[in-house]
């Protein structure tokens, strides 16, 4: 490659024909454009903006090949700025892999542990692994999205760290501990998954894996007790978490309502709208490390006395007073709930303190072991046949109404369909779990931590002493569908991407103490998927169609059954998680409720319960909405918005192609999200919804026009299909194409 800083435009010319090469574009006019408007004396970003933007400028239907044209200009850029940097010659493309560790260490970019833990031997044997050309299966927005949030710098922002080393640091850094006499074979084995995009890592292990901050886990979920300790201390730790790039979820259906007692002087308490207004403060001021603003979901039950309140908190009218728009919220709903809704009885709301105080139990503690009947109704009956001071009767639809008109002007309340959850929780002979996290996708035990003593120990040492809860935190990766299946990798791939997961569990900064302790008690991870619209246009399969609702099932079971079997192998080797004995896993009953009767999910179902299985949760599909655009596929299970738009972002617009885009493809990805029959969407997640023992970020895309009674109906077959949450109801603007389905 030449110099772009001493070339002249003809030379440019010749290098253009050099970098197209296997891409299929017709670059004729491209070359007279960048020849009429080439200024020698411009700066090296000068020119490489120039070529960019020209290339972009022909990125269309017909066009998607000079994204990755934009993608290989761009790394030129970033091979000539790394090596200026570090001091070798620009035409290697990768300098000396030893060198960039050993600098960055120095300068407090990475992690001391990367020299400590492997020899330099070892590290110049792991160089020398590096594949440059994997760099080339970039899309623009891939590499762009890739090299300005997540490439090593030093402290005033100087590239250092190329793309093919990201993804070596990372699995470095995951194997770090695995035994000496497998662990350079594992490296190998998680450079080549990663390498090939053929999976992601989480976005906070992309950013932070091999540097000197890290802090590898996506989210987390907290539980608030009824007590003012527990809710300031769990502020506290929110503010902690928060601080440290985490998105949070907290349930806060503990907490007593509005007009509730407060030893018992009746009417004293202020309820749940507060606390959240403080929540919603704590998000705004403590930012994500100076990225972005914090992230807190609130899930409160919909039985709850204050969840008509609740439901008003982001909208844009009424008393600001009682808003707090920057925090989203959910809702936890029972059955019951929704069988009033659906046949327009009565619901009653409930003060939580009032029933624990009169009732002698927490309502939330329970839920309907089958659908129908159950602990749950029965005592929510017993409430309501008790005269009970706060007991408020709505029509059922009503607060429905309320629901559904906020998610159509913000997109939320999530639903978290929880008697459906537990009844499916792995782990029931541990705990409930009461909602799930910021995107919907997790399900795991949780309970509250809780204050129990504080006394002086020795002169000026003051000691609190706490009961630690179950502090859920999610540790995800996810499958790129759109790769991983058509090359026929799955088998291979899985077992090391379950083992890149468990080891974050070890290798993982935590900053506060019972965070660390749940990780450990369940070792839960979340295995997911992106790229599903990929996957269907490659195998010429239509979103509306049984076929794509068939093909779900089946894909997801093989992954189901291969990543089971991956944390079992795992299990034998290292030992399983320490609540194993009871579970689910442990007595067959999980194999037994998804009617898994083949010889292989029997020969499967044998070994787990002789060797026990290393993680206690497995699989949640996650949004993916930047990893998937770095791999260059589709994010989640979610369709395209279309197949060709403009990507805007505070800094940038750039073209966007659906992935993969041809007159082959195009035909599945043209019905895009907006336009797709909903009840389709559904029907495939419930097939996928069987396979995943945790949950899936589903999201609603609907016409701003939609009826209310389609957009019922929609989450009526969600509740019966079977789905534990949904996530977002995006709705559109008025200028998107009328769709049959929503007026039906």
């Amino acid at each position: 490659m030449e110099n772009l800083c001493s070339t002249q435009a003809a030379g440019v010319l010749k290098w253009m024909d050099e970098i197209s090469a296997g891409l299929d574009l017709q670059t004729e006019k491209y070359k007279e454009k960048v020849a009429n408007a080439w200024y020698q004396d411009a700066r090296l970003e000068e020119k490489t903006d120039l070529l960019i933007k020209y290339a972009l400028e022909n990125v269309d239907e017909a066009g998607a090949d000079w994204s990755f044209l934009a993608a290989r200009i761009y790394l030129q850029l970033l091979y000539m700025k790394a090596a200026a940097n570090r001091h070798y010659d620009p035409q290697q493309r990768y300098g000396p892999f030893y060198e960039l560790i050993e600098q960055l260490t120095k300068k407090g970019i990475y992690s001391p542990h990367l020299l400590a833990k492997y020899s330099r031997k070892e590290i110049e044997e792991i160089g020398g692994w590096i594949r440059p050309e994997r760099d080339y299966l970039f899309t623009y927005p891939g590499i762009y999205t890739l090299a300005t949030r997540y490439l090593a710098a030093d402290f005033e922002k100087n590239i250092y760290e190329l793309p093919q080393e990201r993804w070596m640091v990372i699995a470095m850094y995951l194997m770090q501990d695995e035994k000496p006499e497998k662990r350079m074979e594992y490296v190998k084995e998680a450079y080549w998954a990663l390498s090939h995009l053929y999976m992601t890592v989480a976005t906070p292990t992309l950013a932070n894996a091999g540097k000197t901050y890290s802090q590898l886990s996506s989210c987390f979920i907290d539980t608030v007790d009824d007590s003012l300790q527990s809710i300031y201390d769990s502020n506290t730790d929110i503010a902690q978490l928060s601080k440290n790039g985490g998105g949070i979820g907290v349930y806060m259906g503990k907490i007593r309502a509005r007009g509730s007692a407060i030893k018992g002087f009746r009417g004293m308490s202020s309820g749940v709208v507060p606390w959240i207004k403080q929540l919603n403060n704590t998000a705004v001021s403590v930012d994500q490390l100076g990225t972005r603003k914090g992230a807190v979901t609130v899930y409160l039950d919909v039985w709850h006395l204050d969840i008509e309140d609740f439901l008003d908190l982001k909208l844009n009218n009424g008393d600001d007073r009682m808003r707090a728009r920057d925090i989203y919220t959910g809702v936890c709903i029972p059955d019951y709930f929704m069988e009033q809704v659906e046949k327009r009885g009565d619901w009653y709301l409930f003060d939580p303190h009032e029933v624990r105080e009169a009732m002698g139990f927490s309502l939330e503690d329970f839920y309907d072991e089958t659908k129908g009947s159950g602990k749950w109704r029965e005592k929510y009956e017993a409430c309501i046949k008790a005269d009970l001071k706060s007991k408020k009767k709505v029509p059922a639809i009503e607060i429905m109404k309320r629901i559904m008109r906020s998610q159509l002007e913000t997109g939320a309340p999530f639903m978290f369909y929880r008697d459906e959850v537990n009844r499916k929780n792995p782990n029931s002979h541990q705990g409930m779990i009461y909602c799930s996290n910021l995107c919907t996708e997790i399900a795991q035990n949780q309970s509250p931590t809780v204050w129990l003593e504080e006394y002086v120990e020795k002169e000026n040492m003051i000691v609190k002493k706490y009961r630690s809860g179950d502090f859920v935190v999610c540790n995800l990766s996810s499958i790129n569908l759109g790769k991983a299946v058509p090359d026929g990798v799955l088998e291979r791939l899985i077992p090391i991407q379950m083992r890149m997961l468990d080891n974050v569990i070890d290798v993982n900064t935590l900053p506060i103490r019972q965070v660390e302790i749940t990780n450990q008690k369940y070792r839960a991870v979340g295995l997911g998927t992106f790229g599903w619209h990929h996957l269907l246009a490659l195998e010429n399969i239509q979103w509306e169609s049984e076929e794509a609702v068939q093909y779900a099932d089946k894909l997801y079971e093989d992954i189901a059954y291969l990543t089971i079997k991956s944390s079992m192998e795992l299990g034998k080797e290292k030992g399983c998680y320490p609540v194993f004995p009871g579970s689910k896993w442990s007595t067959g009953a999980y194999f037994a409720e998804k009617g898994y009767t083949s010889e292989r999910w029997k020969a499967l179902e044998k070994d787990v319960k002789q060797y026990g299985i290393r993680n206690g949760y497995l699989m949640a599909v996650a949004p993916n909405a930047t990893t998937s655009i770095i791999a260059g596929s589709t994010a989640s299970i979610d369709p395209v918005f279309k197949p060709f738009y403009f990507e805007e972002k505070k800094d940038y617009k750039m073209p966007v192609t659906a992935p993969d885009l041809n007159y082959r493809t195009y035909a599945v990805y043209r019905r895009s999200a907006y336009v797709l029959d909903q009840r389709w969407s559904v029907r495939q997640n419930a097939a996928r919804q069987k396979h995943v023992d945790q949950s899936i970020s589903f999201n609603f895309y609907v016409p701003h026009n939609i009826r209310a009674a389609v957009l019922l109906d929609l989450h009526l077959q969600a509740w019966k299909e079977g789905l534990k949450t949904t996530y977002y109801v995006r709705s559109t603007s008025n200028d998107v194409e009328e769709c049959e389905w929503c007026q039906s």
